[in-house]
């Protein structure tokens, strides 16, 4: 029975509830790819499942109403073609079967809904190998980071969510006896009741870099407000997201639901109309999005039938005033833009720098020898080859390739972006960090994703402060990073981050990256500035997914002869 799930999770369910309240760290699902946690021999278990699906079609069972052609071409950043072939969608036959199957789906309420995305989420975290092997061979991700930021931390945004509808849902109560006194005449009295109406089917458009991290929120707040829900993948990161769906339909079926509440729309890269086709149509009642400024623009520009919820393109910032940890300023910042070579939404581009130098334990250092710093340690991430690519992973698309090469042409450069051979993979798309001195204006106000810094020379603090604002203000901003040991100046900028709706962390020089952020505990995105109108997760972002329609009516008085 559906409420089997429920009760199974339901202790899960209570601590990411509370979890979420206290903001602290919290996650049921380990990081730790280890045989102490996930079991001996599940690591070579994940990755034959994943080697299985290789060349060959991919199938849903039961079958996926709609469509009797294949498409895919996904190919490994790591050289290799996958050779998957997937159902393209017949809309005209798969929606409709989504509405049938969502009719049963909405009425079932929110225990049910919760229990089944819960139980989902459970099975996807036992397939952690399987998905990580999927992650790394789609983004380009180094394996380590696939299986923690494709599985669990991908995991703990599904519970984040669910547990955050759940905790919205229950405010809402089922029924209540409404008296309303008359004074000398008998009360009015009036039994209401309310039910949850879900919006409709959702639209999840995924990325190609985090297909599962960023997709997560929506598909599962989707599912535990009510909500049918079709993935659309990016066609060069279909497979994550196919298990995923394949998972899903799986416990949707065992719970005694039609499967087609969770679809898969893949397409080839060719196929660049699908996404936009598919918002425009008028069963689909929301809409998550991650990716460029450009179609999420255009999605919340046209597609007004639906909520429309985006992550877009940003400009993140790093200000350096002054520090009291030299060696760990410069090693954090290396890290992050290193990681993953620079492809998370999250990671710093303009870097800046006073002219006059920087406050350091030993002293004023100069502009040029506070960039060095910040260079060399780049570098040294980079020098033993074997070692770099697992933090660099691969480069995702040509694309991305393509910016490291006119971004050369927007100022001096200062560390060369050059090309490592992978130990195990010699076709794989690997390069080191690009760090450039800018010289031209377009160089920090436009989006350089990928590999790509700018060390930027201000005349001083306040102007850097002045700077990140107006452009996280104007061109979007995920995150701000910035160095002071000064007191009034790390209040200003908070008020300066608060302004312009974006996250700041300050003085980071250990273990935490501004490029990271943690499920119950970190707000990813603000809704405040145009990088994205929603938060990772908030009550709006869940409370966006279903009305409350009341009856009421009148309970006769009762009197005694």
């Amino acid at each position: 029975m559906p409420t089997d799930f429920f009760n199974r999770h339901r202790a899960t369910l209570e601590q990411a509830v509370s979890a979420l309240q206290q903001r602290g760290y919290w996650s049921p699902y380990n990081e730790s790819p280890s045989p102490r946690f996930y079991g001996e021999g599940a690591a070579e278990a994940g990755r034959a499942a994943y080697e299985a699906r290789l060349e060959r079609p991919f199938l849903f069972t039961p079958e996926q109403a709609g469509g009797d052609r294949w498409v895919g071409a996904e190919v490994s950043p790591y050289g290799p073609p996958l050779g998957i072939r997937y159902p393209a969608p017949d809309l005209d036959r798969l929606l409709p079967s989504m509405q049938r199957a969502a009719a049963s789906w909405r009425e079932a309420g929110p225990q049910v809904w919760a229990g089944v995305a819960l139980e989902i989420v459970q099975r996807l975290n036992a397939r952690s190998f399987e998905i990580a092997h999927a992650v790394q061979h789609t983004t380009g991700q180094a394996f380590t980071m696939a299986f923690q930021a494709g599985g669990p931390h991908a995991q703990d945004r599904a519970l984040e969510a669910i547990a955050c509808a759940w905790q919205q849902l229950q405010l809402i109560p089922a029924e209540a006896r409404w008296e309303k006194p008359q004074g000398k005449h008998a009360p009015l009295v009036m039994r209401k009741t309310w039910r949850i109406v879900p919006r409709g089917i959702g639209l999840v458009i995924g990325c190609c870099t985090f297909p599962t991290w960023n997709s997560y929120p929506g598909l599962f707040a989707n599912l535990a407000t009510g909500n049918a829900v079709i993935v659309k993948p990016h066609p060069g990161a279909i497979l994550p997201l196919a298990i995923t769906v394949q998972v899903a339909r799986e416990v949707l079926a065992e719970a005694g639901f039609a499967p087609d509440v969770v679809t898969l729309a893949a397409h080839d890269a060719s196929d660049t109309g699908l996404a936009r086709t598919l918002a425009l149509r008028h069963e689909i009642g929301l809409i998550d999005f991650t990716g460029s400024s450009a179609n999420g623009d255009w999605l919340e520009e046209r597609a007004r039938q639906a909520r429309v919820l985006t992550e877009k393109s940003g400009i993140n910032q790093i200000i350096i005033d002054s520090t009291d940890n030299l060696a760990g300023m410069v090693q954090n910042i290396a890290l992050s833009l290193a990681l993953y070579s620079g492809q998370m939404c999250t990671t710093p581009q303009n870097i800046y720098i006073p002219r006059d130098g920087v406050r350091t334990p030993q002293g004023q250092l100069s502009f040029v020898e506070v960039s060095q710093a910040i260079v060399q340690a780049v570098a040294h991430l980079t020098t033993d080859s074997a070692k770099a690519v697992e933090l660099l992973g691969a480069i995702q698309n040509e694309a991305v390739l393509q910016r490291i090469e006119l971004a050369r042409g927007k100022g001096q450069v200062l560390l060369e972006s050059t090309a490592l051979v992978h130990p195990q993979f010699p076709g794989a798309r690997v390069r080191t960090p690009l760090v450039m001195l800018a010289r031209r204006n377009e160089a920090i106000t436009e989006e350089y994703f990928g590999p790509i810094s700018f060390i930027v020379p201000v005349d001083d603090t306040a102007t850097a402060i002045a700077l990140a604002q107006r452009i996280a203000t104007d061109q979007g901003a995920l995150t701000l990073s910035a160095y002071t040991t000064d007191a009034t100046l790390r209040q200003g900028l908070q008020h300066a981050a608060a302004d312009a709706g974006v996250a700041l962390s300050l003085n980071l020089t250990g273990g935490v990256l501004v490029n990271q952020s943690a499920a119950f505990s970190d707000y990813h995105g603000t809704g405040a500035n145009p990088a994205a109108n929603c938060t990772l997760t908030d009550a709006d972002f869940v409370a966006a997914r279903y009305r409350v329609v009341q009856t009421r009516e009148p309970v006769a008085s009762t009197t005694t002869a």
